[in-house]
Formats: C-alpha cells, structure tokens, sequence
C-alpha cells in the first residue's frame, strides 16, 4: 500500500477547496427520509446544547463540533474520487442548498454558494460533481421546476430528499438562529478525508473500515451485555437463538430496521421523558434510546426489571421476541396495503416514521392477537386523522415538529386496552382547534404537491370502495413509470380563458389550485387533454376514475353504486356542465365533507370494538 492520508476537516475546508467525481461504478445516492430526518435531528440537537438568543455571532466559534464520520477518497490526476461517504455529501449539498434559499441576502450567502458550487468562464460545476445530476441540482438553486418523471434513481432521491429537508427543516433553527446554525454547520460539524492515491489502496481501505476493522454496533453491543447476565448456560443458549431469530427477521426487512425494532420496542414501553427543545437542555430516555440505546438499557436495568440473570432472559424471549414479531407486522403493513391495517400504509407514505412507537404503546405481551389487531388499528387511525388535518392547515408532520406531542400520546396509551386507547385518542382529537373546517382554502402549493397526491388518492379510492368497485390506491399512489398518475388541474393553465370572473392572472391561479379543482389522473391524460378547454376534455373524464367521473351527467344514470352511497351519506356531488368559480367553491366544500367523513374520529370507536 502506497501513502495514505487522513485529514479533519470542516465542511468550509472539505466542500470549499476541491471538487468531488464519483466513478461510473459507483452505487446509486439511496438516502431516504428516515436518514434525513435523523440527520436533521442530530445536528439540531447538538447545535441547540450551546445556542442562546442574544448571542453574538462570534459566539458560535465556542460552541460545540460535531463529528459527521468519515469519507474515502482516491485521487488521481489531480481529481478527487469519492470511494465512501457520497450518501452523506450528497446530503449536505443539499442542506447547504436549502440554507442558501431560506438565508436573506448577505454575506452567508456568497460562502454557502461557494462550498455548493465554482464557477469557471461562466460555466457553474457542483463541487460534488456528477454529470446526470447536474440538471437536477441546477434546478433546486435556481428553484425551477423539474420533472422527476424516468429520471435516474439518484436524481429521483436527490430531488426527494431536499423536498424533505424543506419538510422537515427544524423551526428552532429558524429565524435569528438560522444564521447561528449556518455558521455552526460549516465551522463546527467535521469530517475526516482519507486520502489514497490508487483506486486498490482506497478499496482496501473501504474493505478494512467495514469489515475486519468495524465496531460492534448498538444491537450488537446490547446482545452481549444481555447475554452476558443471564448465568445459566442452557438458558443462555435459549435466549441466543430466539435472539437470532428475531434480528434475523427484522433484518430481512432492510438495513438498519433491527436497530429501528429496538428504539421502537423501548420507546414504546419505557420512555418516561423526553428533551426540551432549548438551550443547554440535556438529552431524556426518548433522546437517548435513539441514539444509544445499549447504553440507556444497561443503565435503566430497574425500570426494565433486570434484578437477575433469568430477567434478562425473559427480556429476549418474551418481551423482545413479542415487540419484534409486531414491528415486522407494522412494517410488512407499511410497506403494502393490508386489510385491517390500511392506515399504517396510509402513514408510512406520509414519511410518518414516527408511528412505530406510538403503535406499539398500548400493546401488551399478555395480549390476545385480536386484541392487538384492534389497538393496531385504533392508533394508526387516530395517526392518520392528525396526519390529515395537519396537512390540511398547511402544519408541518416533520419528525422535529411532532416529536414531542408523538412521545405524549405514547406515553399516555401505554399499556391500554383497544377500547381505552380509542377513548383517550378521541379526547385528545376533540381538543385539537385545527380541523378541516378551520382550513377553507387548502390547495395545491409548490411544496405540498405529494401531500396533495395522498389526499387526492384517498378521496377517489374512498369513494370506488364506497361504491362496491375496487380499491386502486396502490395505482393511485405509484409515481414511477407511464402507467403513474399526477395531480390534474380541471382548468388548463390559460388565464385568458377566464377573464369573465378575474381580472388578475394571480387570482385565477389562486382558484385554479384551490382542492375542488383539482382530480388524480394518469400521467398520459394530462399529456393528452390537460391543455384542453373544460368543455373539450368533460367528456374523457367519463372514463377515469369515479371522482373524475362525477363531474359528468350520465355518471348518475349508470352508476348504482354511486347512487347508494350519495344517497346514504347527503354529500352533494352533481355534474357541472361548465366548471366556473363558483363551482370550484361547491367542490372544495364537497371535498371538505368528504375529508370529514374519511377520518371522522368517531371510526376509532369501531376500530376498537371490531
């Protein structure tokens, strides 16, 4: 092996002095929300142990640094080629990206730009420079719109993920202190390069750091300090294999998901506190079980009732065994639709990863699967309505922003009965103030498109089942591919056409995005008639989905199903031969009343005695 070469270095010194290529060969950029959102948390809360209102700036210099981990490159011909660590610099471009956009003009601004990108006789190049990407990244800095649509696997994450960061952005880093924390993330968060100069002596490197030379994880870790205290060798044994069996399982699910089993399991049965968001404030059970979880166990061993080795014992075989048989369950739920279980897909495609504690709280090991199955499907419904009226009133469902109100409601169904849990989980939806009613105007806004996507999808696929037809969520939600469909605007992008009723283009516009204009149709649609007058594409609504089709005469003429269920639910659909203001008024009102039958609270009652 030639020289190598490791180097700390802030985020200004890494991304500000050189540019990075990936090779052909490379994986894809995977990162999903679930990274982000842990990304986003990690450095809110180091950042926040120091952060002060009244600081000066030059506080910031005192503050505390954090440790991102490390990257592995090759260099050759003066280029540096990431060979480890891609996933973590792709993000931080993106992060830096968004942080360019939300900062006021200034100073900040110009050295954020240059750790995102040089400029060279006129031409711009990323400093994580990859060719694919390149349109995709130039469209988030110039904020332009850019179609994901049979685009490659990175740029679909890339554009995901900022989408994310925009979501999940912590408010506490926002405002006076975002400049702090701008400061903060490319002064005091560091990472260290190692540099070799052959592409076999970095992958040796690679090879050594995760394989031969990585640390026990956390799940690792926690497996031997049980095992150690259990003293009977045949019990020991026993608790090994069900101990196996059971990470095995979850790790047939994805990477990382026995770690996540684990956080979710203790959260859910043990976490007495949580950390205030502020200042000097220091990291509670929740906090520390997610980030450290071996540790926290071995120093709660009371609370967990670890007194001798045959208690450590009953922790894997029972209660661990238990939890971690219902997280796959919740997860094999949240991954495909499942009857009983619909709303933990619901969530999961909200990115609500925080609903794995929550509905694990009220479950009992004593617990009958019946009995389960109803709690499971009580609190993914109560989850579901505060999803849907929170995105209704444009309220953020980030990790950050609902963290500590997750951790309440966990805390306060631990341990209940289906039927307690759909009565404290209705008080709590009875005392919320932002319903649907409080919200008359949602509509479609640049950064609420999938939002928009999910609840365009239930209304429609609400509506089909209440019809006695088949359920096409599944199609309803996919994106990729042709056969994927798009929100759809019933009026065409022509202000022209309606000048009868607004004389400002930001006025129709305002109404052209408003929910009661808006449908979920296939992609191809769109392309073919999404330009069309109302008048020219009523008739080919005729022909999609029943929401589509309820714009059309003769739907209620050869629909019975339709028939029924409007005439037992008194919601006021009707066709509308020419579609105006004042109907995209009628149709909001509509769609409200059809959100408030979809998650109507009185349905965690039924879910509980079903």
């Amino acid at each position: 092996m030639r020289k190598i070469a490791g180097d700390a270095k802030n985020i200004r010194a890494l991304l500000g002095s050189a540019k990075y290529g990936i090779d052909y060969f490379q994986r894809e950029y995977r990162w999903q929300e679930k990274q982000i959102a842990e990304l986003l948390t990690d450095l809110a809360n180091k950042f926040l142990e120091d952060y002060e209102p009244g600081h000066d700036r030059s506080a910031v210099e005192r503050y505390g640094h954090y440790f991102l981990g490390s990257i592995i490159i090759s260099e050759k011909d003066a280029q540096k080629y990431l060979i480890d660590g891609q996933q973590r610099l792709t993000s931080l471009t993106l992060l830096l990206i968004f942080l360019f956009h939300k900062l006021g003009e200034g100073e900040q601004r110009g050295q954020l730009a240059d750790l995102i990108f040089s400029q060279k006789f006129g031409k711009r190049s990323f400093n994580l420079n990859v060719p694919e990407r390149e349109p995709a990244m130039d469209a988030l800095y110039a904020q332009t719109p850019f179609d994901d649509r049979d685009q490659p696997e990175s740029v679909v994450n890339i554009l995901g993920r900022y989408r994310d960061i925009e979501e999940q952005f912590p408010d506490e880093l926002g405002g006076d202190a975002l400049p702090f924390f701008t400061d903060w993330l490319i002064e005091n968060v560091h990472l260290v390069e190692i540099t070799a100069y052959s592409d076999d002596d970095a992958y040796t490197i690679f090879e050594t750091m995760n394989d031969r030379g990585l640390s026990l994880t956390p799940t690792e870790m926690l497996k031997g300090y049980l095992l150690t205290n259990i003293e009977d060798e045949k019990a020991r044994r026993q608790a090994t294999d069900v101990w196996r069996e059971r990470i095995a399982e979850l790790q047939a699910l994805g990477k990382e998901e026995d770690a996540d089993a684990l956080k979710a399991w203790l959260r859910s049965q043990y976490a007495q506190s949580i950390r205030e968001r502020k200042a000097g404030a220091q990291p509670q059970d929740f906090d520390l079980i997610g980030t450290e979880f071996h540790r926290w166990v071995h120093a709660n061993e009371d609370r967990l009732g670890l007194a001798r080795g045959s208690d450590f014992a009953t922790l894997i075989e029972k209660n661990f065994s238990f939890y971690a048989r219902q997280f796959r369950r919740i997860r094999d739920a949240a991954e495909t639709l499942t009857p009983g279980l619909e709303c933990v897909r619901y969530n999961a495609l909200s990115n609500f990863t925080l609903q794995y504690p929550v509905l694990l709280a009220p479950l009992r090991i004593e617990d009958k699967d019946d009995e389960v199955l109803r709690k499971l499907r009580v609190v993914s419904r109560y989850l579901d309505i505060v999803i849907a009226r929170r995105v209704w009133n444009f309220r953020s469902t980030d990790y950050s922003t609902v963290q500590y109100g997750m951790f309440v409601v966990m805390r306060d169904i631990r341990g209940l009965s289906a039927k307690a849990a759909a009565e404290a989980l209705t008080a709590k939806l009875a005392e919320e103030t932002e319903v649907f009613s409080s919200n008359e105007r949602y509509h479609l806004h640049g950064g609420n498109t999938r939002q928009m996507r999910l609840i365009l999808a239930r209304f429609t696929s609400y509506l089909e089942t209440q019809c006695g037809l088949e359920n096409h969520f599944a199609e309803y939600v996919e994106r990729r591919g042709k056969k994927g469909y798009d929100v759809e605007h019933i009026w065409a992008n022509h202000a022209d056409r309606h000048k009868d009723e607004f004389e400002h283009a930001a006025d129709f516009q305002d109404y052209r995005n408003r929910v009661g204009g808006l449908l979920l149709l296939p992609k191809a649609f769109n392309q073919s008639y999404g330009d069309l007058p109302y008048g020219d594409k009523l008739k080919h609504y005729r022909g999609q989905n029943v929401l589509a089709q309820t714009l059309c005469a003769d739907t209620y003429e050869h629909n019975p199903g339709l028939k029924r269920f409007l005439e037992a639910s008194d919601l006021d659909f009707h066709p509308h031969a020419a579609f105006k203001k004042a109907d995209i008024e009628a149709r909001s009102e509509l769609y409200r009343k059809l959100a408030e039958m979809i998650w109507n609270p009185a349905l965690l009652e039924q879910d509980a005695s079903t």
